[in-house]
């Protein structure tokens, strides 16, 4: 069986006015799945904030403590705000600081846990996918790096093979810095060239089991399927992994805010299938995705996808369309809504 994992957390939480995460991002989801029918009382689990020492195996303990303090005091001291690039624009301090991320690391965690177990073959934690975050600072929008977490627990409790797969606009370089070395693992990012943080150039290995495909400014879903195809299957199906982690960030979708990237969710959708189809054990995390109405509608598809749905023809029910309507978007983008944002789930 599939599981979802969220947190209430999520629905009054942001980073503050003027920063691009400070949308509404895992609610939507979790409202518009249950709109749906897709999401059963049985699928959905709540988890809490992670622990320091569940954070420990990635993430440094004056890190942690320094997020800790954040969180309690609304402010840093200048010297830890310097050494953690905690209180920048980027990495703004806010109320649940530490509480937030820790909640998207545990989920990721514990989906970690349940594909080892065997309780759950596909597990869906969308507030996950901060992969920019490194083990003693905050980085790109990241506290935590929840991806890194799983894969350390994949690794580090089994023998097994393990695959990570980004296809968030932004390349994963948290993630790639710290297990590109490791013998059990491959790793695969699709992202902008050129975007920030400007790494993961063509020919980058990392160190050695790295494989980055970046894609010029105005790429779109054909370019995205040439190289799923006929790029990353082959080298995945040929390294035979035992669990994937899909990192399926929306912000290459066409409207998004923070890419040039040009993809359709049905695009987006088609390379989530193929992986899935794999029938591989998997932990898929959100990401990036800027435009709340285009992230929510295809984070919906993405579980929609994993529990046997055709999220390209769904068309929302009135208490989806009620939900994407409330949305509040304070971008350029958000001024004129179409209705397509509103009525159905595909592009």
């Amino acid at each position: 069986m599939a599981i979802f994992l969220g947190s209430d957390i999520f629905r009054g939480s942001g980073y503050g006015p003027g920063h691009p995460l400070n949308i509404p991002r895992v609610w939507p989801v979790i409202d518009i799945c249950r709109a749906q029918g897709w999401l059963r009382d049985e699928q959905f689990e709540m988890v809490p904030p992670a622990t320091v020492q569940e954070l420990e195996c990635f993430h440094t303990r004056d890190y942690i403590n320094a997020l800790l303090d954040a969180e309690q005091n609304q402010q840093l001291d200048e010297i830890r705000s310097k050494k953690h690039k905690i209180g920048t624009y980027s990495n703004p301090i806010y109320p649940e600081i530490y509480r937030r991320p820790a909640t998207a690391a545990k989920a990721s965690l514990q989906g970690a846990l349940y594909l080892i177990s065997g309780k759950h073959s596909r597990v869906f934690n969308p507030s996950g996918g901060t992969h920019h975050g490194f083990p003693d600072s905050a980085n790109g929008f990241c506290f935590v790096n929840d991806p890194a977490i799983a894969l350390t627990t994949l690794y580090q409790r089994t023998s097994k093979k393990i695959a990570y797969i980004d296809i968030d606009a932004h390349h994963p370089d948290g993630v790639q810095e710290h297990f590109s070395h490791l013998d059990r693992m491959i790793l695969f990012s699709v992202h902008e060239a050129d975007r920030w943080p400007r790494t993961g150039k063509k020919g980058d290995f990392g160190g050695g089991n790295a494989h980055n495909y970046p894609l010029p400014r105005g790429s779109n879903d054909e370019d995205l399927k040439e190289i799923i195809n006929t790029q990353i299957l082959p080298l995945l199906v040929a390294f035979s992994p035992d669990f994937i982690v899909l990192q399926a960030g929306a912000d290459g979708l066409d409207e998004d805010p923070q890419s040039g990237l040009c993809y359709t969710n049905r695009g987006y959708w088609l390379t989530v299938s193929t992986i899935l189809e794999l029938n591989i054990p998997i932990l898929v995390l959100g990401g990036g995705g800027y435009n709340p109405f285009t992230t929510a509608r295809a984070w919906a598809g993405v579980w929609g996808l994993m529990v046997g749905e055709n999220p390209h023809a769904t068309e929302c029910v009135s208490e989806s369309r009620s939900i994407l309507k409330s949305l509040k978007f304070p971008h350029r983008l958000g001024k004129n809504i179409p209705d397509r944002w509103i009525s159905r789930l595909f592009d």
